[in-house]
C-alpha cells in the first residue's frame, strides 16, 4: 500500500507529459497581440502539474515526518525534482515555455517513485545546528542547477531546430499586399512539426540564455552556502572540515566548473556551445558528488548514513 504513495506521483507526471506530447507536434496558429503564437498548453494541463506536484510533496514529507524518517540518494533526487516542477509551473505563467515540460515531466516521473524503493539510511541528524540547513541548501542547489541543465538541452535543440533548412513542403508564399513587389518564402506549420512547433512558442535564444544565466547564478549561490555549511557541519561534528571522499572531490570540482563559467561569461562574454557544455559538465559532476556517491554507497555497498 506504501508504494502507492510513490506511484501516484508518477502516474501524474506521465500522464501530464502525455498530455504534453502531443501538443509539441500540434503547434499554435493564434496569435497574441506582440505576434508570438499563443501557448499551446491548456489550463487543465496546469492544473494537471499541479496536483501532481501536491502529491509529490506528501510522498516526500509524510515519511520523513514520521517516527523513522529516512533520507538517501532517492529521497535526496526526488526532493530536488520536486522542487525543479513546482518552480517552473511558477516560472511558465510568466514565461512561455512549453517545450521544457517534455523534458522535465520524465525527469520528476523517473524519479519519484525512488523512494518507495529505496528507502535510504535513517535520519538520525547528529548534534549539530548546521545538518538540516545544509541538506536544505544542497537540494536547492540541485533543483537550480537540473532546471539549468535541461533548459540547455532545450537551447541546444532550439539551435539545431533553427539552422536545420525547412523542408520544400513546408514553404509558404506571402500573398502580399498593395506595394508589395515580391513574395516572399517563410515555414508554414508544416516545417515545424514536433519541437518545431513549440520551439515557435519559445522566447528568443538571447532570452532563453539569460534565464540559463540566472539559473546557473541562483544554483550557484546555493551550492557555495551548500559548501560552506558542509564545512561548519563537518568541523563541528566531526573534528574536521574537509573529508576528502568522492561526496567533497565531486562537489568541488563542479563548484570550480561552474565557478569558472560565472567569471567567464562576465570577463569573456562566454556563451552558445561553450557555455551549455559546462553547464552539462557541472551538473554530471553535481549529479556524481551525492546522488551518486549515495546510490553506490546504499545500493552495491549496502552501507547506512547520510
Amino acid at each position: 500500500m506504501k508504494i502507492l504513495l510513490y506511484l501516484l506521483p508518477t502516474l501524474l507526471y506521465a500522464l501530464a507529459w502525455r498530455v504534453a506530447w502531443p501538443l509539441a507536434g500540434a503547434g499554435s496558429t493564434e496569435r497574441l497581440p506582440t505576434g508570438k503564437p499563443a501557448p499551446t498548453t491548456p489550463p487543465f494541463f496546469r492544473w494537471l502539474v499541479l496536483v501532481a506536484v501536491f502529491v509529490h510533496g506528501v510522498s516526500l514529507f509524510l515519511p520523513i515526518s514520521g517516527a523513522e524518517p529516512r533520507f538517501g540518494f532517492a529521497q535526496f533526487l526526488s526532493a530536488a525534482m520536486w522542487l525543479a516542477v513546482g518552480m517552473l509551473w511558477l516560472e511558465s505563467s510568466v514565461l512561455q515555455l512549453g517545450a521544457l515540460w517534455v523534458l522535465v515531466l520524465p525527469a520528476a516521473a523517473a524519479v519519484a517513485w525512488m523512494p518507495g524503493v529505496f528507502a535510504g539510511a535513517r535520519l538520525t541528524p547528529p548534534e549539530a545546528p548546521l545538518f538540516v540547513p545544509h541538506l536544505v541548501l544542497g537540494v536547492m542547489a540541485y533543483s537550480f542547477m537540473t532546471l539549468a541543465a535541461l533548459q540547455s538541452v532545450l537551447m541546444a535543440i532550439a539551435e539545431r531546430a533553427l539552422l536545420k533548412p525547412a523542408p520544400l513542403g513546408s514553404i509558404r508564399m506571402n500573398p502580399g499586399g498593395p506595394g508589395s513587389t515580391a513574395s516572399s518564402a517563410v515555414p508554414g506549420p508544416a516545417g515545424r512539426a514536433g519541437w518545431g512547433a513549440w520551439i515557435e512558442t519559445l522566447p528568443p535564444l538571447m532570452a532563453l540564455e539569460r534565464l540559463l544565466f540566472h539559473l546557473i547564478t541562483a544554483g550557484f549561490v546555493f551550492l557555495s552556502l551548500t559548501v560552506l555549511t558542509g564545512i561548519v557541519f563537518s568541523e563541528a561534528a566531526f573534528g574536521r572540515p574537509f573529508s576528502l571522499d568522492h561526496k567533497t572531490v565531486f562537489t568541488l570540482l563542479s563548484w570550480s566548473l561552474f565557478a569558472t563559467l560565472l567569471v567567464g561569461r562576465r570577463l569573456h562574454g562566454w556563451r552558445g556551445r561553450t557555455a551549455l557544455r559546462l553547464t552539462l559538465g557541472g551538473f554530471t559532476l553535481l549529479m556524481l558528488a551525492y546522488a551518486g556517491s549515495r546510490f553506490v554507497l546504499e545500493v552495491f555497498l549496502g552501507r547506512a548514513g547520510v
